[in-house]
């Protein structure tokens, strides 16, 4: 596979887990099956009618049409790819093209050339084509080819890219590595040789986005974050509110530096 779903190796169809709740999302759910088994189907076309090409109410003679049998085994074998990538035979074979670099490497220049992941921004078909994620900057990507743009996100689904970093810690080592060979205080924007704050408008305000948690403190921040949401003191809260209302109350955008000294 060269990162199309379509070309790997079909495994799985005939796992009940994998094909679970599929019958409820793809039309003619039994005859794409045996499409994909490559099993003799019969369709509108061979029995000498036009097929009225709709999945509701189907009755005895009521048979798929060609195309829509074609797009019925497409959506199926996706939706069986998503499943059988999160299994551990599909991660081992998507890990290995994670090693060969097949899904393409991280256009920033302080990833390093980290290797890409494909992911689903849903797991809903016919929503969003396929994207590439980053574990090095925890960003996604448009694919610069074309030939990404005729394969749904659902196919690889939002649960790969994290199960695969978690299943293989040496990812993230990678990222790690990576990371600690920059030095984060060369990176950013500068105005005549000068750094510009991470606090202005126009500063680094996603750098982080590349930080670490360093320290034991950090990782115990970290850990609690991860899964629940920190709690705030309603005094510290009152204090940042006062102040942030008084800060815009000082606040007038339609005003510039320029229009001071007149």
């Amino acid at each position: 596979m060269s990162s199309d779903p379509r070309t790997t190796t079909f495994r799985g169809s005939s796992n009940d887990f994998n094909l679970t709740g599929l019958s409820s999302q793809v039309p003619y759910y039994r005859e794409a099956l045996y499409t994909i088994l490559d099993y003799q189907v019969e369709t509108a076309e061979d029995n000498g009618g036009g097929g009225s090409g709709s999945s509701n109410g189907k009755g005895k003679n009521d048979l798929p049409n060609k195309a829509l049998l074609s797009h019925s085994a497409e959506l199926l074998y996706g939706l069986i790819h998503a499943r059988y990538i999160v299994s551990k035979g599909g991660m081992t074979a998507m890990a290995s093209k994670f090693e060969r670099s097949e899904f393409g490497i991280c256009p920033r220049y302080y990833c390093d050339g980290m290797h890409l992941i494909p992911v689903g921004a849903t797991d809903i078909p016919g929503q969003e084509t396929v994207r590439l994620y980053c574990p090095c900057c925890n960003d996604i990507y448009l694919p610069s080819s074309s030939r990404y743009l005729n394969i749904d996100g659902a196919y690889f689904g939002t649960t790969f890219p994290g199960l695969l970093v978690k299943m293989f810690p040496e990812i993230e080592n990678q990222c790690k590595l990576r990371i600690n060979k920059v030095n984060q205080d060369n990176f950013g924007l500068r105005l005549f040789g000068f750094r510009i704050h991470e606090s202005s408008a126009s500063g680094p305000r996603m750098k982080w986005l590349r930080q670490f948690p360093v320290g034991p403190e950090e990782k115990k921040e970290f850990d609690d974050c991860e899964l629940t949401i920190p709690t705030v003191v309603d005094s510290d809260y009152e204090i940042t509110a006062s102040e942030d209302l008084q800060g815009e109350a000082d606040l007038d955008d339609d005003r510039t530096m320029a229009s001071e000294g007149m």
